[in-house]
């Protein structure tokens, strides 16, 4: 069985894992930095009901997410870590809160194992430096099925309203999906095990009252900011009611057509997307899922009273409902990974601590010993080939390959040799956690150096350069600047907007254009410009990386003809 030694040190190294992404890399433009930037926003103009994005209204996204970093900033300062460090708590709820439910229904070691898997998958590492809503709302929905589950078995006060206080904050966090995976997850539970009371508890009736008073504070920022002013413009669709924008179009209105954004709406995407988004336990829960799917079926359908449903159904349920959304992105399904680290425990646990599947166990250590090599050398490959990294960078990757390959073929280590950690698990624990850690060390932060934003605020704070003297005109900059910068910069449409005392941020193009109305304008800063969450090989080769590069400038205009 896993020690307790082992449980330890998988968290504690995918919490360091964390912890340098959230420090060594810079913020990513779209989403992160713009959510980053509000939160500045707020903080600085004291609106904490009423959320804008650079001066102009905003109602793409609740307000939890903001208020919380909000306060970080306001705690600790200005920093990207800071805006990242309540959704790192979060993280670190929904593995403990996934733990518990866990417990709640199997033996510890499945409990140990599900927060391990959810610990260690690639989501996590991503979106503990990649911040978004989906961070926090993971820990607030695992929170509430934890706390639903333990009411259901307990009927104590104390869980039942921690349960729905986590769906109203996970509500004021993302949306009515917080309230959405709870039900998709206890409904069918109930009626397998044929409990036809849980689905009409008159308590049902203070838990919504519980939630309406809690979302008073967001639905009167709403109100205020929308209801009281109606036509106001958001992405060019003039919204009469912000509440009923929050509470219908913004989630249901994705089903009904109301919802304007359409794309990546067929039924695989999501499960495509987590091809990478859990690995290395995508193909365990997978297998694990089928055999929940073969087991429930055997058992016609009717569950005993010590089992449970909440982890599978509630995945599935989840899954289909999304995945028939008109607009979908990769992260909208991590809401669900605590379900799914559960049900790739229990088959993890099946696996490799029982006898009963012995007959997969040689097929699966071979499939993930060749895609665990593939993803150690793909590290080595991008720690020695794209960018300038100090020597040791690409000796370490590889003395970490080798002491990979040494675990895989089971050379004499003491270490291991001594463990009850299976090999396929210390396979998969050293190679997501060892290849994220160098990702978040030494690939992200220099392809982060090609981004805009932190680039050019860098060399306005680097340079004292008065920033009100600033000025965008005729490009995409971010979110990033403006963050970093701590200083909303003004768009302008025309050169002819422009003064001679003016600095303009623009793209390199755009110079001959200001050259004809401003001859004496001076380059002072020249960077790079490129998006770089669309990686590609053109770009990842030195050779060609300048021709993939566009470029910033910020001019001095000087004299105006």
């Amino acid at each position: 069985m896993i020690s307790n030694r082992t449980v330890t040190i998988v968290l504690a190294l995918c919490i360091i894992t964390y912890l340098l992404g959230m420090v060594m890399i810079p913020l990513m433009d779209i989403d992160a930095s713009q959510y980053a930037s509000i939160s500045r926003e707020m903080l600085v103009n004291k609106s904490y009901l009423q959320v804008f994005d650079l001066g102009a209204d905003y109602l793409d996204k609740p307000p939890m997410l903001f208020w919380l970093s909000a306060l970080s900033m306001k705690i600790f300062g200005v920093h990207d870590w800071a805006y990242r460090l309540p959704s790192f708590f979060f993280a670190l709820l929904a593995v403990c809160a996934t733990y518990r439910l866990a417990l709640l229904f199997y033996k510890k070691e499945i409990a140990q194992l599900s927060a391990m898997v959810l610990a260690a998958s690639q989501a996590l590492f991503l979106i503990t430096h990649d911040v978004r809503c989906d961070t926090m709302l993971m820990g607030w929905v695992a929170l509430s099925l934890w706390q639903m589950a333990a009411w259901y078995q307990t009927n104590k006060w104390k869980h039942f309203l921690l349960g729905f206080i986590a769906v109203a904050c996970g509500m004021m966090t993302k949306g009515p999906i917080a309230l959405m995976v709870p039900a998709f997850a206890f409904v069918p539970h109930f009626i397998l095990r044929r409990e036809w009371k849980q689905l009409f508890r008159w308590e049902y009736i203070l838990g919504v009252l519980v939630i309406a008073i809690m979302l008073i504070p967001m639905s009167i920022g709403l109100y205020e900011q929308f209801d009281q002013h109606p036509g106001k413009l958001i992405n060019g669709v003039p919204i009469q009611s912000g509440l009923r924008f929050y509470y219908w179009t913004q989630s249901f209105g994705r089903y009904t057509g109301e919802n304007h954004f359409n794309e990546m709406n067929y039924f695989t995407f999501l499960l495509e997307n987590m091809l990478w988004s859990f690995l290395p336990w995508i193909i365990f829960f997978l297998i694990g899922l089928a055999f929940s799917a073969k087991d429930l079926i055997s058992k016609k359908f009717r569950l005993a009273n010590n089992e449970e449903w909440i982890t599978t159904g509630g995945f599935i349920v989840t899954y289909c409902i999304l995945a028939r959304s008109q607009a979908q992105l990769p992260h909208y399904i991590f809401v669900v990974f605590p379900l799914a680290a559960i049900v790739t425990a229990k088959f993890l646990y099946r696996l490799l601590f029982t006898e009963e599947l012995i007959k997969w166990k040689k097929p699966l250590f071979v499939f993930h010993a060749i895609v665990f090599t593939l993803l150690w050398l793909a590290a080595i490959i991008l720690m020695a080939w794209p960018f300038d990294a100090p020597k040791f960078v690409p000796v370490i990757t590889c003395l970490c390959f080798a002491f990979y390959l040494a675990i895989l073929f089971n050379f004499p280590i003491s270490q291991f040799q001594n463990s009850k950690t299976p090999t396929l698990l210390t396979l998969s624990f050293f190679t997501v956690i060892g290849v994220n850690i160098f990702m978040n060390t030494a690939f992200y932060p220099n392809v982060l150096k090609y981004q805009l934003g932190n680039d050019a605020a860098k060399f306005i704070s680097d340079n004292h350069i008065n920033k009100d003297k600033i000025s965008l005109y005729g490009i995409g900059e971010g979110r990033a600047l403006h963050f970093y910068a701590q200083h909303i910069f003004p768009r302008r449409e025309s050169v002819q907007d422009f003064q001679s005392s003016d600095l303009v941020l623009t793209a390199k193009d755009s110079i001959p254009v200001f050259a004809q109305t401003f001859p004496g304008l001076k380059v002072i800063h020249e960077g790079n410009h490129f998006g770089v969450t669309a990686l590609s090989l053109p770009f990842l080769n030195p050779a060609t990386r300048e021709k993939e590069l566009p470029k910033y400038v910020i001019i001095d205009l000087g004299t105006k003809r």
